[in-house]
Parts: structure tokens; C-alpha cells; sequence
């Protein structure tokens, strides 16, 4: 019954930007830059630690794919790839899914820390401490 609501397991295939056996690759609906990219496994499944190898493969692929993409259209000066899993980590829809999210020189003040900034407090280890 969840799998029916999830917007991930009734996406349009009109969304669909490259798939294979275990996976699809869409852009993101709310994306935090050009290009920002959701990868998908088509069985619907909460945890990137409850996949199989062939699943993990497959997204991994179309990771790939999608950076490929993400460069040739939008030329990003780097990438944030990040997973979300479980709700304390910020997961929303509770269907894995893998963001590949362009980072453009100037997009942020210090882009250093990168994914840290998740927990903003924690994130800054280079600077001096008293």
C-alpha cells in the first residue's frame, strides 16, 4: 500500500532521463542547482543498507550517467552526492534515492566541508579552536 503513494514508485515515464534493470535517474523536482539529479531503485526500498549488489550497481551506473549529463549540459566545477537514510537524516520520501547535486565556483561563500554542513556546528574542523 505505501509503494502506491510513494512519488517515486508512480513516477511518469515522461520523467524518466535514463534507467536500467534495478534503477531510474530523473532530474530533482526542487533542485538546489542546475542539473540536480535523483537516482532511483525501482523496487521500493527505504535504506541504501537494505539493497541488493545488483542495486547498488545499477545506481551506481546511472550515477555515473547522470554526472555525465550534469557536465556536458551545465559544466558544474563539482559535486555533493549524498543519500538522506532514515528520518533523523533528513529522509522525506521514504524511498532511497541518491542526489547528485553540481556545485558551481561562487555558489556558496566557503564550499569547504562540503556534506559536514549537515550538522552546521560540527562541519567547520579547519579553523583554529581556543
Amino acid at each position: 500500500m505505501i509503494a502506491k503513494r510513494c512519488p517515486f514508485c508512480t513516477l511518469p515515464f515522461a520523467r524518466v532521463l535514463g534507467q536500467n534493470e534495478h534503477a531510474v535517474w530523473i532530474r530533482d523536482d526542487f533542485p538546489v542547482s542546475p542539473g540536480h539529479s535523483l537516482v532511483i531503485p525501482k523496487r521500493h526500498v527505504g535504506s541504501y543498507f537494505e539493497i541488493t549488489p545488483e542495486e547498488r550497481a545499477a545506481l551506481l551506473e546511472l550515477l555515473d550517467q547522470a554526472k555525465a549529463a550534469a557536465q556536458a549540459e551545465f559544466r558544474p566545477d563539482g559535486f555533493n552526492i549524498g543519500i538522506n537514510d532514515g528520518p533523523a537524516a533528513g529522509q522525506t520520501v521514504p524511498h532511497l534515492h541518491v542526489h547528485l547535486i553540481p556545485r558551481f565556483q561562487g555558489d556558496q561563500p566557503d564550499p569547504r566541508g562540503g556534506v559536514r554542513w549537515v550538522i552546521p556546528g560540527t562541519a567547520d574542523y579547519w579553523s583554529p579552536r581556543d
